[in-house]
């Protein structure tokens, strides 16, 4: 204990070489474009995209040592316009010297750069005095400047499965040089992997801490000097315990919205609630979920059960007044009806196809026989002349042309045949028939 290393252990074992990397069979198989990169040494400018831990920064450094380029390294973070410039300026004479050494600059965090720091690369990417690596825990559709995207091959990087991560333990405590002298052994390899959500980073640096506190307690406890060291079921749940990931403002944040939308669309309650419950363990707002839940009771359900639009809006009223922790409540008895609802998206429809019509058509005027008269000058002006006022009739129905004079009656609304719409549909198709015609 007394000689364990300073250095972290997700440092000491980052592969040095492609056999030692683990993970991202989809880039790296042969017939995929970084297999390909890594066979040939023909690099491409390109940003990895995934979570940390899952190999960004690893993978540059081995591609440029795969094709004995020069590899710049700077941090979004730390590093500014005069930086990038500077190696930018070298990148162009080290091509043009007299060896033509490629050189690879790879920014880690590259999302944090700002516009005028992503346009000084442009031109340099463009004319291929740099190959640019960019590493990003963001959606760099969000992130990165059209312009740079645009001269970038995009690669996500998936969160690493159980196999790998217990290969990449394995092989810490296999090679090395301060656990390979000790024989561990791991009651329950479940709380890693949970623990870790695929974060290699993540699972190294936590193993090294249950690993030195179960070292410590073994000599303590234990003269036996060849029995194994047990890591407990219990030490690595504590160890690896962590709260869920969820950036409030960030991809997640809209990745779990949208899944709990569909699920409710896709009228599966189970689904709904599972996604809920991810927004709510991971801390999101209550009230952005109430106020989603208003949206999707006007566009997925709309007049196939109206009253789906005064409890969501009951909802958020009351997630408002109340708060957390109870607020999950309301959320998940709103949830739970929305997603069994009949579902229609005629309303929904009906105003963007009007709106696309007044957008190709333009604002028609409003017919005489519509208009209100408040005033003298008005009636004389024929305001309202003509105008049948639909209670006088049988049925409190009159048919007479509502729209601009110039504009042919036709149909927005398509009510469907769920729900309380199916009587909607019923009626219509008696007082208009020429447009509600089946």
């Amino acid at each position: 204990m007394e000689n364990w290393p300073l250095t972290p252990l997700a440092e000491r074992m980052r592969p040095q070489n492609i056999a030692a990397y683990w993970g991202q069979q989809q880039l790296l198989a042969a017939d995929a474009p970084v297999g390909r990169m890594l066979a040939t040494g023909s690099l491409h400018s390109c940003i990895f995209w995934g979570a940390p831990g899952t190999g960004k920064t690893t993978l540059a450094r081995l591609l440029a040592q795969q094709s004995g380029a020069k590899l710049v390294e700077l941090s979004a973070i730390s590093s500014g316009v005069k930086d990038v410039r500077q190696v930018l300026e070298m990148a162009r004479q080290q091509k043009d010297g007299l060896f033509a050494q490629q050189t690879v600059l790879f920014i880690d965090e590259i999302h944090r750069f700002n516009k005028a720091q992503q346009d000084a690369l442009l031109q340099a990417v463009e004319t291929g005095d740099v190959i640019l690596m960019g590493a990003t825990t963001e959606n760099p559709s969000f992130e990165v400047i059209p312009a740079l995207l645009s001269r970038c091959q995009v690669y996500t990087l998936e969160p690493l499965s159980s196999e790998a991560l217990q290969a990449i333990a394995e092989q810490a405590m296999a090679k090395d040089e301060a656990l390979r002298h000790y024989r561990f052994e791991i009651e329950n390899w479940a709380p890693l992997f949970l623990g870790s959500g695929g974060d290699a980073r993540v699972l190294l640096n936590r193993l090294e801490q249950a690993m030195q506190w179960a070292v410590r307690q073994h000599y303590q406890q234990n003269t036996d000097a060849d029995a194994p060291i047990l890591l407990s079921e219990k030490l690595l749940a504590q160890v690896f315990e962590r709260p869920l990931a969820h950036d409030k403002k960030g991809e997640s944040h809209y990745n779990l919205a949208s899944a709990l939308i569909k699920s409710i669309r896709g009228s599966d309650p189970d689904a709904a609630i599972y996604w809920l419950a991810r927004l709510i363990a991971g801390g999101e707002d209550p009230t952005f979920i109430a106020r989603r839940l208003v949206i999707a009771a006007a566009e997925d359900i709309g007049n196939a059960e109206p009253y789906a639009l005064s409890l969501a809006q009951a909802c958020f009223d009351a997630v408002k007044t109340i708060g957390m922790p109870e607020s999950r409540i309301m959320l998940a008895q709103t949830v739970t009806y929305l997603a069994a609802c009949p579902k229609s998206n005629a309303a929904y429809v009906a105003i963007n196809e009007a709106l696309d019509w007044i957008k190709r058509h333009g604002d028609l005027p409003v017919p005489l026989h519509l208009r209100n008269a408040p005033t003298s000058l008005m009636k004389e002006m024929d305001y309202g002349k003509g105008y049948r006022y639909a209670h006088d009739y049988e049925g409190h129905f009159v048919e007479q042309h509502y729209f601009p004079e110039k504009m042919p009656p036709r149909a927005f609304y398509r009510p469907t045949e769920l729900g309380r719409e199916k009587f909607f549909k019923s009626r219509l198709q008696s007082y208009w028939p020429q447009r509600y015609s089946e």
